[in-house]
This record gives structure tokens, C-alpha cells and sequence, in this order.
């Protein structure tokens, strides 16, 4: 059975993470909740504004060994995004499934961590449209579609596109 591992801090949109999940499981993946917070238990949220529900993290960052994942999803959510893009051992798991070439899916404000890796450097990406400026100034091609898959790098824009966003991530584990 192959496990894709979600990573996340806290207030990360909530569809992207439990609606994400919930459907890679009904196709047969096992999954693995890692957190960059300091304590497992995490914060969702609805719109980036209203707190939801609450979600215990299965390990820490720290102790997350990327040879157990076939491959990676990093939900978004503006205040999740923004902490996983400046978080070293984030970036060390981040840059790990893509060096190996694993599917690394990333849905909503999460390519921020894309540019700051260095990874969306001349790759075609997808993701909400305010970050349309953010990944053209680093190198990369922005294009407006519910998902777009470019090598091992699956990006999504938002919440409405996930069933084309798990397919994507199905058929790339396939």
C-alpha cells in the first residue's frame, strides 16, 4: 500500500487537507498527517478566516523520514502557506520528494514553498491567483487550470478543484 504523507503547520484551509485525504483514502492510499508545529494538535480553517476543525498530526517535522512517503501533499491556506514556505525542515522534506522524483502535490497558496526552494523555477505550475505574480517573478510559467501536472509537480488553485487535483495525484501513484 503506498502513503502519501500530508505537511502542514496550522490554520491551513480545511477541504484542502481533510477532503484531500478522505479521498485518497477511499482510492486506497494510506496516509500520514506531519506538522511544523510545535504541538500535533492542528488548526483548520474555512476561507483562511473562520476556525474549523481541529486535527491531531501523526509525527513532527523532525522526525518525518522521506523514504516512507511515495509522495507529498502540502495543502494551502494563507497563513499555513506562508509558514511552511519559511520553515528549513520543511524545505529539507519538500526538496527530498523532489529530488527522488515522487509526486509532490501542491494545491492553493502552498507554492509559495515552491518558490521558496527554489523548485518553480522553470517549471508550469498552477495555484490561486494572487500568487500568479509571486511565481512568474521566480522563474516560473503560471497557467489558470484546476490542475496541472509538470514533471513530478501536481498544482491545483483551490478547494473547488480537488477531485481533478486527486486524480492527478492518483494517476501520477498509478
Amino acid at each position: 500500500m503506498k502513503t502519501i504523507a500530508f505537511l502542514l503547520h496550522n490554520h491551513f484551509e480545511q477541504a484542502e487537507y481533510e477532503d484531500v485525504n478522505n479521498q485518497l483514502k477511499d482510492k486506497g492510499y494510506k496516509t500520514l498527517l506531519i506538522t511544523t508545529n510545535d504541538k500535533k494538535e492542528v488548526q483548520a480553517m474555512q476561507q483562511d478566516v473562520d476556525k474549523s476543525d481541529t486535527f491531531t498530526a501523526d509525527i513532527f517535522v523532525e522526525d518525518a523520514n522521506v523514504s516512507d512517503y511515495d509522495a507529498l501533499v502540502l495543502p494551502g491556506g494563507t497563513v499555513n502557506a506562508d509558514t511552511i514556505r519559511g520553515n528549513e525542515k520543511a524545505h529539507q522534506i519538500i526538496n527530498a520528494i523532489n529530488e527522488a522524483g515522487k509526486p509532490l502535490a501542491v494545491i492553493c497558496h502552498a507554492p509559495w514553498a515552491l518558490i521558496n526552494t527554489g523548485i518553480a523555477k522553470g517549471k508550469t505550475l498552477t495555484a490561486y491567483p494572487t500568487l500568479q505574480l509571486d511565481l512568474e517573478n521566480a522563474g516560473a510559467n503560471y497557467v489558470d487550470k484546476t490542475v496541472q501536472v509538470d514533471g513530478n509537480l501536481i498544482t491545483s488553485r483551490n478547494p473547488d478543484d480537488i477531485p481533478n487535483f486527486v486524480d492527478a495525484i492518483d494517476k501520477a501513484l498509478s
